[in-house]
């Protein structure tokens, strides 16, 4: 039977700092930046957490659905490493302001930036399952960086100086049923490969440590071992003819491609020239939302694949090769198809205009909002958030029916809408 991705939609956040002005500010060596590949970076305002960024995202699915259809939702899987509680599934908060039916199991999954493909293939399993025949599954990812150079609790931030740039915030909502509009799953090709490695970690809930280099060496052996075993399960699967585009994991740009580049070089035999030209093609169009909206951990390879579908060309079906990648780790390679009426279907949502109309942070106002978002800070108790701490982020969004989060009251979180 057909199954996949019905619908899509991004939320890139309301603010977003060109990250060349950061470095710039931070006085980093522009040249070794220039090789992360990124434009900007989605910046989450303090009225902004992992629920509002997912109720914006699956908003405009929702809204697209008929009451009828609204109801067949019956599984919603949210996928982060930002949880907003120890017990809680912020499911609860995403299901009640998206208004969905009682009638529905939801649970939050934490699987480091593999979660978002988690929750997705969890959704594509219940569809194929045939449990409840005609019903649907909403996933949604969602992730915010809130980068912190100082110390806090005796743990450090990982990455140093160039993690800031890349690090981003956002969430990515996927409607999952028999009706794969947008992007049909190949139904059995996919390839897993994990083992046990300290590479990055969440020891307190506000911040990151680990080894970026061990990272990078993790990726890239998952890249190749788990295209190994879709290869292994997929007969004559061939690495630089079997999939017209390529979607990754996105940390930030430049080490997508250093990925595609020793993989070329491993599967293909290629050199350099046809390895930049493959690049250009298969890969970039997967690269542009990202570099605008930084690694959003859980949501960064489905952000790709948005790209990907949004920017490709489908004058004819083509089959996308995805990747994801979770440290500590979890990996996994698989596919499917998007055909030039799926990617009409996807467009529909307009993510591009949306990133185009978001604010732009002066450095002044996002050095205010590094001491602003401390007010949300994990395990608040009560707090009242000032939706106008930067003007001029409101008032580009007016028109826009947007979730925010207004206060925390013994521990609760009290959301209201704002247009």
């Amino acid at each position: 039977m057909a199954v996949g991705i019905e619908a899509m939609n991004v939320f890139g956040g309301t603010a977003y700092l060109d990250v060349m002005q950061l470095a710039k500010y931070r006085e980093l060596d522009t040249s070794r930046f220039e090789n992360l590949l990124m434009k900007e970076k989605a910046v989450a305002l303090p009225h902004e957490d992992p629920v509002t960024f997912g109720v914006n995202a699956a908003k405009p699915l929702i809204d697209s659905l008929s009451p009828s259809d609204k109801n067949r939702i019956e599984l919603l899987i949210t996928c982060t490493e930002s949880g907003i509680d120890l017990s809680k599934s912020m499911s609860a908060y995403i299901h009640h302001y998206l208004g969905l039916s009682r009638h529905c199991r939801m649970f939050e999954l934490k699987n480091a930036c593999y979660s978002g493909t988690a929750g997705f293939q969890t959704a594509v399993q219940f569809i194929l399952s045939q449990t409840s025949p005609g019903a649907k599954a909403l996933v949604i990812a969602t992730d915010i960086s809130r980068f912190m150079a100082a110390e806090r609790g005796g743990v450090l931030s990982m990455g140093g100086a160039y993690a800031e740039p890349s690090s981003g915030a956002g969430a990515v909502a996927l409607l999952v049923s028999e009706q794969p509009h947008v992007f049909q799953v190949d139904v059995g090709a996919n390839g897993y490969y994990g083992y046990e490695v300290c590479d990055t970690c969440r020891p307190v809930p506000d911040s990151e440590v680990g080894d970026a280099d061990l990272s990078l060496l993790s990726y890239l052996d998952c890249c190749e071992q788990a295209y190994l075993a879709y290869k292994n399960k997929v007969e004559g699967a061939d690495y630089r003819n079997t999939f017209q585009y390529l979607a990754f994991h996105t940390p930030f740009g430049g080490m997508v491609k250093g990925a595609h580049r020793t993989m070329m070089r491993k599967m293909a035999k290629a050199a350099p020239p046809e390895i930049e030209a493959d690049y250009a093609q298969r890969v970039a169009p997967g690269l542009a939302y990202c570099q605008r909206v930084g690694n959003v951990m859980g949501a960064t390879s489905l952000l790709s694949l948005a790209s990907t579908i949004d920017n490709g060309l489908f004058d004819r079906p083509k089959r996308i090769g995805c990747f994801s990648y979770g440290s500590g780790c979890c990996s996994e390679f698989y596919s499917g198809v998007v055909t030039a009426q799926g990617q009409e279907h996807q467009r529909a949502f307009a993510i591009q205009r949306h990133l185009d109309e978001r604010y732009s942070l002066s450095m002044d106002e996002y050095e205010t909002l590094l001491t602003g978002s401390s007010a949300v800070k994990f395990g608040t108790r009560n707090v009242e958030l000032d939706v106008n701490l930067i003007p001029g982020a409101v008032t580009s969004q007016r028109g826009k029916s947007r979730l925010v989060l207004e206060c925390i009251h013994e521990f609760h979180r009290e959301y209201r809408w704002i247009s």
